[in-house]
């Protein structure tokens, strides 16, 4: 698990964070490309891309959706492009695979178990909306399942294993590695799994640092050698859950879909802005980032020419 490079992912926008949180959301394509690209050249290897409607900024997973910024990213950068099956927790499996299915990346993201998704907290701070929706989908987490049963993680599998996609499996708790080692077993994945462990989302695990080493451990007895680990922390646990886990050879994801912010009360203006700030925690731990075809080496992508955009 000694890494030399540092793999840098950002999440350019996701669907958990609305419009009025943040003015600096990326929301239309043309946002969401001028994002990836900026973080790309601060430094980020892999960018994870969610899309929205232009007029509202509501998540959709229409395959459309994605193509403005997927060919202008592809135009005017070498990074690895990461495309969402999360999509929205409201949405079924069928849906949100279809982006993935159709555009073929080198990685999608997929995520490995059911879970309670408490986004409801957000309404302690967040009083006023543009758009109704908004505090709707909040409002409505209060009694939200995000379903990823076995039956739907098969499905996604046998739909994207066929496009040579590799996985970011986005694990949120103990039993979602379990849930992964199954389907290892199974032989329907195959290594070196690139695995995303959550930390600090409302219905996952926390964000303390024994809970991340318990991941990390969890994941070492599973799959031996055969997975890169990275890591995610929700809001302010951001920062020092990457410090912490490329100081014990992992790799780190920031990005506006994780934490609209970058220091106490300062909103991030850019994705570019986190991830020159995880980039020089990493530096400053005597590591050095992992350009895009040096993770491409890493998690063994099938290369960008053969994408589907």
């Amino acid at each position: 698990m000694a890494n030399k490079k540092v793999i840098i992912s950002c999440a350019i926008t996701g669907s958990i964070h609305t419009p009025s949180m943040s003015e600096y959301l990326p929301v239309t394509a043309q946002e969401i490309s001028d994002s990836a690209i900026g973080a790309a050249e601060a430094g980020a290897a892999i960018v994870h891309l969610h899309a929205r409607n232009p007029e509202d900024g509501r998540p959709d997973q229409s395959p459309e959706a994605f193509e403005p910024f997927l060919r202008t990213i592809k135009q005017q950068s070498n990074v690895v492009v990461n495309l969402t099956t999360g999509g929205s927790p409201y949405m079924p499996v069928e849906e949100r695979v279809q982006p993935a299915a159709h555009w073929k990346p080198e990685v999608a993201s997929l995520n490995m178990g059911s879970m309670n998704f408490g986004l409801f907290p957000m309404l302690e701070r967040y009083k006023e909306f543009k758009h109704q929706w908004e505090p709707d989908m909040l409002e409505g987490s209060h009694d939200l399942v995000f379903r990823n049963s076995f039956k739907d993680i098969r499905y996604a599998l046998e739909t994207l294993n066929e496009t040579g996609a590799r996985y970011e499996f986005e694990c949120y708790d103990t039993s979602h590695l379990h849930n992964l080692n199954y389907f290892y077993q199974e032989g329907l994945v195959k290594g070196p799994l690139f695995i995303q462990t959550c930390f600090g989302l409302l219905g996952g695990i926390g964000g303390h640092p024994e809970e991340v080493m318990h991941m990390k451990r969890t994941a070492d007895r599973l799959f031996g050698d055969n997975y890169r680990w990275s890591v995610l922390g929700a809001g302010r646990n951001q920062m020092p859950i990457a410090a912490m886990a490329a100081a014990n050879g992992g790799h780190v994801r920031v990005g506006l879909e994780d934490n609209l912010w970058l220091d106490k009360g300062a909103l991030a203006k850019t994705n570019a802005e986190q991830v020159v700030r995880v980039r020089k925690i990493i530096e400053g731990l005597g590591l050095e980032i992992a350009s895009a075809d040096e993770a491409r080496d890493i998690l063994e992508l099938k290369g960008a020419d053969a994408v589907g955009f």
